[in-house]
């Protein structure tokens, strides 16, 4: 995308929960708004835009989260596309501001899910996964698992078969999820598990079991964005700035190739990060700190292929090496990510830019990434859309 520079001056969000024990979606989505203003150092009424992203709601929640902080009168742009939702609003900012439209705006991501959400929209035939449920019933039956637990344990599976990978290796990557929300306090889960206790919780889909699925969460998230003369202005100096970013959806391959892997947006990864690299000038080698789309432990690992940190077929020698973590090549979900931190699916992709922009600007406390410069972002949705974004300190 070329432009001008696009910078992140403030981010801010809630402590995520279980639902039934959250406050409001507006609540939420005002507490993390005021956050971001005030990381950023900025008022209200210094906004000339708002992209409020949200999947469960009404047509103008946005509205109705935003006005708990303001009534301005700016527009603000409701935003749906699935578990991409939170990056799909920041991209839409970043695209107001690289385009000259707009000087300061907000994105905010917000989510407030009940028990049995996803198995819900599952359900509903009327959805645009529909085409997904019938790539996976050409190639494996479908059980009472929930639907996205199908699609991406079958994915799992598939890959099992093609590389001969242990069940194991997908534990591990929950067990490292844990370890990082540990020191996490807006994580949901910061107990920590080991492989076996992790591959003894109750089955869910071979080979995903319990604790390697992401759980129904309730949260919010905010980012405020601005241009270069908007940061002079304020006396900001050396923000944290987006080097890259680019926006996939499905290819022929997802649905035609018969494959479990394509189907759950293996090539809208591949593609997206293609395009990042290509964009920044600069390759995985020298990414830093990665938060990325782990809603099951096996997308973490067709991810890490996706993105270019591991050959295709080599990701479980970079788990076992250590590689995915502090003291290896990159520290990957430092906050726990979608499997410990939580998941709510439109504030997602902004509590991800939150923690990234955290790292870069070295105040993540105990989960710091040491000398983060770079840093990656992933966020996927199927039906789909896939938005990698490259941050890099001012």
């Amino acid at each position: 995308m070329s432009g001008r520079k696009v910078n992140v001056i403030g981010v801010g969000m809630v402590k995520f929960q279980k639902p039934g024990a959250s406050d409001e979606y507006n609540v939420m989505a005002a507490g993390a708004i005021r956050a971001a203003l005030e990381d950023a150092r900025v008022g209200f009424g210094e906004l000339e835009q708002a992209y409020a992203g949200y999947v469960y709601g009404d047509s103008t929640c946005g509205q109705r989260a935003v006005y708990e902080v303001g009534e301005t009168g700016i527009p603000v742009f409701n935003v749906n596309n699935n578990c991409s939702t939170g990056s799909s609003a920041l991209m839409l900012g970043r695209q107001a501001i690289a385009g000259g439209l707009a000087e300061c705006v907000l994105a905010v991501g917000f989510e407030q899910m009940e028990k049995g959400a996803l198995q819900a929209k599952w359900n509903d035939r009327t959805n645009p996964l529909d085409r997904h449920a019938s790539v996976m019933s050409s190639v494996q039956g479908l059980n009472a698992a929930p639907g996205a637990a199908q699609m991406f344990g079958g994915a799992g599976r598939e890959y099992r078969w093609k590389y001969g990978t242990r069940r194991e290796t997908f534990a591990k990557v929950a067990e490292k999820a844990r370890k990082h929300a540990a020191k996490n306090p807006f994580a949901l889960f910061r107990e920590t598990y080991t492989v076996e206790e992790i591959l003894a919780s109750p089955e869910v889909f071979d080979p995903l079991t319990r604790y390697q699925c992401c759980p129904p969460t309730c949260g919010a998230a905010a980012a405020i964005l601005c241009s270069d003369e908007f940061a002079k202005k304020h006396g900001i100096g050396k923000p944290i700035y987006i080097a890259a970013q680019a926006m996939t959806t499905d290819y022929k391959s997802s649905f035609d190739e018969s494959s479990m892997i394509k189907m759950v947006g293996f090539d809208m990864t591949k593609k997206a990060a293609e395009k990042v690299y290509a964009e920044a000038g600069l390759g995985p080698k020298d990414v830093d700190v990665i938060e990325l789309h782990d809603c099951f432990t096996t997308n973490e690992v067709l991810t890490y292929e996706g993105l270019g940190l591991a050959k295709e077929g080599e990701a479980e020698k970079l788990i076992w090496d250590g590689d995915n973590t502090y003291g290896g090549k990159w520290v990957t979900n430092p906050s726990g990510g979608l499997l410990s931190k939580g998941h709510p699916l439109g504030a997602t992709g902004l509590a991800q830019c939150t923690e990234l922009v955290w790292q870069l600007r070295g105040t993540a406390g105990e989960r710091q990434v040491p000398n983060a410069r770079v840093a990656l972002q992933h966020n996927l949705g199927l039906g789909g859309a896939c938005v990698v974004t490259m941050y890099r300190q001012g």
